[in-house]
Parts: C-alpha cells; sequence; structure tokens
C-alpha cells in the first residue's frame, strides 16, 4: 500500500483534514454551520470558472456558495443548502508551491469560505484565523 508521501492525497484524506479544520473553528461560530455542507472536488466545475472569470481552474481553491448569515431570511429557507467548495488540484498545486502544511492550507482556505457564510470580511476572516 502506498504511503500519503508516495502518491497525492485524495478527496477523502482532503475532506478528513477539512473536518478536523473545522474543529479548530471557535464553538460560538461552530454551531452556526451545522447546516453548510462541505464538498471536496478536485476542480471549480466549467460554470464556476466561466462565472468567477478564472483564467484556469487551478486559480480557485476554494468556494462558498449560498446566502450569507447576515442576509438570508425566512423567504431563503426553500433554497439549496449553503456550501463550501475546496478545490483538491489546487490546493494540492499550492500546497507544493508554498511548503506550508497541508493540513494548514485546507484549515486556511476553509475558514475564508466560512467566513463568507457569515457575511465577514477578509480582515474580520484573518482574525478568527489567528484565534482559532
Amino acid at each position: 500500500m502506498a504511503d500519503i508521501s508516495d502518491t497525492a492525497p485524495t478527496l477523502e484524506q482532503i475532506e478528513a483534514l477539512a473536518e478536523q479544520a473545522l474543529l479548530t473553528i471557535p464553538a460560538s461560530l461552530r454551531r452556526h454551520v451545522t447546516n453548510l455542507l462541505i464538498r471536496v472536488d478536485d476542480f471549480p466545475d466549467d460554470e464556476t470558472v466561466v462565472e468567477m472569470e478564472l483564467e484556469s481552474p487551478f486559480d480557485l481553491l476554494g468556494l462558498y456558495r449560498g446566502v450569507s448569515l447576515d442576509r438570508k431570511s425566512v423567504q431563503d429557507s426553500g433554497a439549496e443548502p449553503d456550501m463550501v467548495f475546496l478545490y483538491r488540484r489546487p490546493l494540492l498545486d499550492y500546497w507544493c508551491e508554498t511548503g506550508e502544511s497541508l493540513a494548514h492550507v485546507v484549515r486556511h482556505v476553509l475558514i475564508h469560505e466560512i467566513g463568507h457564510h457569515f457575511g465577514f470580511s477578509d480582515d474580520d476572516m484573518d482574525a478568527i484565523e489567528r484565534s482559532a
């Protein structure tokens, strides 16, 4: 059996890292993400590439899709569930380029995307990540 150091981490392994990272988010915030779905795909779909005007599908590490909590109303109750997408291949490329631990990269991207779920600014998200 191949060791993780010999092969690229799988979708399932990235998902496990995301689940571990989710546990590091302060409980006061984590209780508001119980219905937030986290999905790991190899790349963003073609529609997302066009919508985000990406030059390459490697340009996007993660994405939040949904209505942020600060804008949500009772009328949104029948809407599709809020989701965070993590994109495995771009994450792996970033990991290789930076030399950061893969767990740190996944955690950083996950916290950033969850921040969009709350309607937080980038500065807010940086502060949350530093405190987690």
